[in-house]
């Protein structure tokens, strides 16, 4: 029996029902989300979208077009949202949506006349109609609206651009396409998915750039072998994504041979330790708002690496090793006024003798995430958030990164912060 190959056997039997779907996050739990669906053939992905805004709590209503229900059946949608399709106004008024008002209007796909009509106030399709009222509630700040535009790459003229711009200036929250085939294609759901949530996040690390280090930086022994360390980059991988999600501009700077995260978000990848120390201090230099130095760093460096391949089948060999130079200390020269997070990691010690090699970093950083080895299980951990107030424990990677982005926020509330602004 190959693999693939059906033995005949079950499926292993599940909890869930035929409409639930598991839970990625409660980031969207509670938010009530307008699925307009134009007529595109992009409809036809409309509702695995619907069930990945689901995935993350939220609710979902989907509005479709005549046009649009000729590439996605009625069906399909009202089985991902749970409920029925809005494809005509009836008494109910249902583009107002006053008894059960939307957070946000997401327009997927959005055809280029969609954009044409949104932009000069047209409302003569069920959608087009939801969107007059979406843009007077996004006017008075009580909803977000969303597109995401696809079409052939011969539609993108000036006509397109002027409507985008024009909605742009208004408020409306343009999701960047997918280039692929001459094409304006609909991204993928977990964007789409992480685009609302930026829209409605409240977060003040909205817009701010943060850098977030992790994974190994291999450091060369020759041009074949190199040293590398068994962290993998997951916890500052998840902590990336909590701030995007959040609303900040955050990029993940991996170490080649870290785990790579699905989630769409910017990733530099660095192959060694002086790609990884020069990245993160042009970085720096470009000016960031903040740093987090989660990166297992080589300490130690071949003191001279060898060109080629050095001969295997040899009784013994030597590598002449040298300290590499401290990159976090490197970045914070750069700028002064980076807000710093760093990462102390250390095996076979007490907690107390942890927290005090970690506080030994705060002369510079705002915090320290102290972790042991014997703290650390596959995906589990345990993290001490050492700060000059006190020691907090939280257990969990997800819940360590939201840890860290909750004492990033409460600094940009913080009374120095307020002193600076003023």
């Amino acid at each position: 029996m190959s693999l693939y190959d059906w033995d005949f056997s079950a499926p292993t039997p599940s909890s869930m029902g035929d409409h639930d779907v598991p839970r990625a996050s409660d980031r969207l739990a509670g938010k009530r989300i307008a699925l307009l669906v134009t007529g595109g053939i992009a409809a036809m992905k409309t509702p695995e979208l619907a069930r990945g805004l689901r995935r993350h709590g939220a609710s979902v209503t989907a509005f479709a077009s005549e046009d649009a229900l000729n590439y996605v059946a009625r069906e399909a949608l009202e089985w991902a949202t749970l409920g029925p399709v809005v494809t005509g106004l009836t008494w109910r008024a249902e583009h107002l949506s006053d008894g059960q008002p939307f957070d946000a209007y997401l327009v997927a796909p959005a055809t280029h006349s969609t954009i044409a009509k949104m932009a000069h106030g047209i409302g003569d399709t069920v959608v087009t109609s939801t969107l007059i009222s979406a843009l007077g509630r996004m006017e008075q700040g009580r909803a977000k609206v969303l597109i995401a535009p696809t079409m052939h790459g011969t539609m993108h003229n000036a006509q397109l651009v002027d409507n985008a711009r024009r909605l742009a200036a208004q408020g409306v929250h343009l999701i960047a396409p997918r280039d692929a085939y001459g094409k304006h294609n609909l991204p993928e759901t977990e964007l789409l998915c992480i685009a609302v949530g930026r829209a409605l996040s409240e977060s003040p690390l909205q817009g701010r750039r943060i850098m977030v280090t992790a994974g190994p930086t291999p450091v060369p022994i020759d041009g074949v072998r190199r040293i590398v360390n068994r962290f993998r980059g997951r916890l500052g991988a998840q902590l990336a994504e909590e701030l995007v999600w959040r609303g900040a501009e955050a990029e993940l700077i991996l170490g080649d041979g870290a785990w790579r995260p699905k989630t769409p978000m910017p990733i530099t990848v660095t192959r060694t330790f002086d790609e990884y120390r020069d990245t993160v201090v042009s970085r720096v230099k470009s000016g960031l708002w903040a740093g987090v130095f989660s990166a297992g760093v080589a300490d130690y460096r071949p003191r001279q690496a060898v060109t080629g391949k050095i001969a295997s089948g040899q009784a013994s060999l030597t590598l002449d090793l040298e300290p590499t130079e401290k990159v976090i200390d490197l970045a914070m020269n750069a700028d002064t006024r980076m807000h710093t997070v760093a990462f102390k990691y250390l095996e076979g010690v007490s907690e107390e003798e942890l927290i005090r090699v970690a506080s030994k970093r705060l002369d510079r950083a705002g915090l320290v995430v102290a972790t042991r080895g014997e703290d650390t299980r596959g995906t589990d951990q345990r993290a001490l958030m050492v700060t000059s107030e006190g020691v907090t424990p939280v257990d969990d990677k997800r819940a360590i990164a939201r840890a860290i982005s909750d004492y990033l926020e409460g600094l940009v509330d913080s009374p120095a912060m307020l002193n600076a602004a003023e």
